[in-house]
Order: C-alpha cells, then structure tokens, then sequence
C-alpha cells in the first residue's frame, strides 16, 4: 500500500507528526506538501495532488491522509474525482465502517480536531483503524460504490 500525505497550513503541523509516525511504523508513505507552513495555501490543490498520485500510482491500493481545518473543504475537493471515496473522519469506530462499508480511499482528517496534545491517541487510533481495516467486498457495498462513480 502507498499512502499519500497532504495537508494546507491549517493541518501543516498534525501532518508532520502522522507522517513521521506512519514511516516510523513502515508505511510506504510520500509526503505532497505543504512543505512548509503557508497561510496562504489552497486546500484544493493538496485535495487535487493526492487523487493525482493515487491514479498514477503502479500500487493496487494507495490511499491518501489530507488534512486541514475541518477536513470538510478535502474531503469536498477529493470527492469530485471518479473513483475517490473521501471520508471525514474524527474516531476509530467511522474509520472502521468508511473502509469496510465505503472501500474509503482518501482519509480526510480535522486539524481543529486532532492537533490538540491531549488528542495524540485519538488520531493514531483513527489512523491505524483506517489502514489496517479491510474492504468488506459484500456485493452491495460493491453496487454502492458502482453508483457514486456513475454520478
């Protein structure tokens, strides 16, 4: 699995503690910006870089963690591309059922949320739930997602 990192200034700072913690625990894991902290950035283009890599990537199931504020503005961007199934997420319990139900391919996590210090475990949870959860593949979780990309 390749995982693609992006974040606006507004997730800047939580995006480098997931990063760092994802390639301590040997994720294959690339980070698309920001690179440094711009309060002048546009989530969309991060929203825009992510689906772009996930496309070209030669690995069957790479995803992508974008984060920002609310996460709401990523999620919005990533989902109006074919094929991306974007999902905000705040807690371990909807990062499980957004992969086993929705196949979610794009993790959108809130900053306003998350990058508080008491929220560490929080987020590291909802992380490794997300990626460790399997797709259930049940036929009509299948036909769901067939629909959403025939939109």
């Amino acid at each position: 699995m390749k995982i693609f990192i992006g974040a606006d200034h507004r997730g800047y700072y939580l995006k480098e503690k997931v990063f760092k913690y994802l390639k301590n625990n040997g994720y294959n894991i690339e980070d698309i910006g920001g690179f440094e902290y711009n309060p002048n950035d546009d989530f969309p283009e991060f929203a825009h870089m992510a689906v772009s890599k996930i496309r070209a990537s030669d690995e069957s199931d790479s995803r992508a963690i974008l984060i920002c504020g609310g996460a709401q503005g990523m999620g919005m961007a990533a989902n109006r591309y074919k094929g991306i199934r974007a999902s905000v997420v705040w807690e371990p319990e909807e990062a499980k059922w957004t992969r086993n139900d929705n196949d979610s391919n794009v993790l959108c996590l809130p900053a306003r949320v998350f990058d508080k210090d008491d929220m560490e475990n929080m987020w590291k949870e909802t992380v490794d739930v997300w990626l460790k959860t399997p797709f259930a593949a049940a036929p009509r979780f299948i036909r769901r997602n067939n629909q959403i990309d025939e939109v």
